[in-house]
C-alpha cells in the first residue's frame, strides 16, 4: 500500500499550490493537469517537458494514483465486468457497455455499501470504505476502452450521495475544461434518496440524476429498501419538485430543461408488478419532467425475489407510457457472467479470506 498522494482528482489549482509548494513554478502544476487529464500518464517519469529534477522532486511525495484492473469477466454480448483493486487493497466493479456507437462505464463509489438494499449483493457486503477521488476515476482513467465511452452513470457499488464530497470532486474533473471537459449531461448519478446529499448534488451539479425507486408505496419500499425509513420517497419528491426537470408550465413553458431526471425500478415478480403499483407510479410522478426505467432484476444467491415474466415487463412499459409516463426497458446486459453488481467483487474477497485462514492454520 503506497504512502505516497495520488494527483489523479486533483484540480488545476490543487497542482499548481502542489507544485509550488515544492518550490516548482505555478505554471508547473498546469503542465502536470496536461499530463494527467490530456495524455494519461502513468508515472510521473512520463512527464518529460518538466526537468529531471522537478519529477524526481515530485516523485517523492506523489504518484499519478492509477492502476490496470485485476481481473475481467466479458460477456457473450461485449459486456466486460472489471475488478479493481484500490489504494487501500479492497475490490470494487466497473462495467463497460457497449451498445453500437455508444459505450457506458457503470463506475462504483463505495466498497460495500450501508444502504442495506434487501435485492442486492452489495448491500449484503456491509460498508466497508468510501472511495477517493482518485479510486472513482481510475476507473475510467485505467479503463482499456477509456477512449470509446460516450456515457457514465454512478450506478455501480456504493451509495454516490453518502460518499458526495468525493463523488462531485469525480464529476468536476469530468467536466472541467481543464481535465476532461464532459458534457454534464453524459454522466447520471444514482441514489436510494439520502435528504443530507440531495439538495446539495442539484445545487452544486449539473449531471443528470436517477432514482433508486424500486417500489411507489412507502410502506412496502421501506421493507425492501431501509433508507425510505429516514427519508420517505413522497418527501424526496417533494424536493424534486423544485427544480429544472420539473415541468414548467405555467412558470416557465419554454426553460430547457438543463438534466434528465430518471426513476430506476427493478420489476420484481409478484412484489411491484401489478395494476395497483402502476397507478401508484403515475400518482406519485405526475408533477415531475421524468421517465422510468424498468429492469429486469439480476438474481443473487439465498435471494426470495424473482423477476417479473416478459410479458408483465412489456404491459407495465406500455400502461405507464400510456398514461403518460415515459417508460422504457432497459436491456439486459452480461447475463452469461456475474451479471448482479457486487457478485465479483464478494468473490473475489472470499477467495483471499479463505487463503489467508488457510496461511493462518
Amino acid at each position: 500500500m503506497s504512502t505516497k498522494h495520488s494527483l489523479l482528482g486533483s484540480s488545476v489549482e490543487e497542482l499548481k499550490t502542489i507544485a509550488t509548494d515544492l518550490g516548482l513554478p505555478a505554471f508547473v502544476g498546469k503542465q502536470i493537469a496536461g499530463w494527467i487529464y490530456g495524455k494519461h500518464v502513468a508515472t510521473i517519469e512520463q512527464m518529460t517537458n518538466l526537468s529531471k529534477a522537478a519529477r524526481q522532486q515530485l516523485a517523492e511525495h506523489y504518484e499519478i494514483g492509477c492502476s490496470a484492473p485485476v481481473d475481467a469477466q466479458r460477456s457473450v454480448d461485449g459486456t466486460i465486468k472489471y475488478l479493481y483493486r484500490t489504494a487501500n487493497g479492497d475490490y470494487i466493479e466497473t462495467v463497460y457497455i457497449p451498445d453500437g456507437d455508444r459505450a457506458t462505464l457503470c463506475v462504483s463509489c463505495q466498497v460495500g455499501c450501508k444502504m442495506g438494499c434487501k435485492f442486492c449483493m452489495t448491500g449484503r457486503q456491509g460498508y466497508v470504505a468510501s472511495l477517493s477521488a482518485a479510486d472513482i476515476l481510475n476507473q475510467i482513467y485505467s479503463l482499456p476502452e477509456r477512449d470509446r465511452l460516450t456515457n457514465i452513470v454512478f450506478m455501480g457499488q456504493g451509495e454516490p450521495f453518502d460518499n458526495l464530497d468525493n463523488v462531485l470532486r469525480a464529476t468536476e474533473v469530468l467536466t472541467a475544461d481543464w481535465a476532461y471537459g464532459w458534457s454534464p449531461k453524459r454522466i447520471t448519478v444514482s441514489t436510494v434518496g439520502l435528504a443530507k446529499g440531495l439538495v446539495r448534488f442539484l445545487s452544486e451539479s449539473k449531471c443528470s440524476l436517477a432514482i433508486s425507486l424500486h417500489h411507489p408505496i412507502p410502506s412496502d419500499r421501506k421493507d425492501i429498501m431501509p433508507a425510505e425509513r429516514a427519508f420517505s420517497i413522497t418527501e424526496l419528491i417533494e424536493v424534486l419538485k423544485g427544480y429544472d426537470f420539473c415541468r414548467r408550465t405555467p412558470r416557465d413553458p419554454n426553460a430547457p430543461k438543463q438534466r434528465r431526471l430518471t426513476f430506476e425500478y427493478i420489476v420484481f415478480g409478484g412484489l411491484n408488478d401489478s395494476k395497483r403499483h402502476a397507478d401508484a407510479l403515475l400518482t406519485l410522478l405526475r408533477d415531475l419532467d421524468c421517465r422510468v426505467n424498468l429492469i429486469r432484476f439480476h438474481t443473487i444467491p439465498d435471494t426470495p425475489f424473482r423477476n417479473a415474466d416478459e410479458k408483465t415487463m412489456l404491459w407495465m412499459r406500455d400502461y405507464l407510457t400510456e398514461h403518460g409516463l415515459t417508460t422504457t426497458i432497459r436491456a439486459s446486459r452480461g447475463q452469461d457472467i456475474f451479471a448482479a453488481c457486487g457478485l465479483l467483487s464478494t468473490k473475489k474477497q472470499q477467495e483471499e479470506k479463505s487463503l489467508q485462514t488457510t496461511f493462518e492454520n
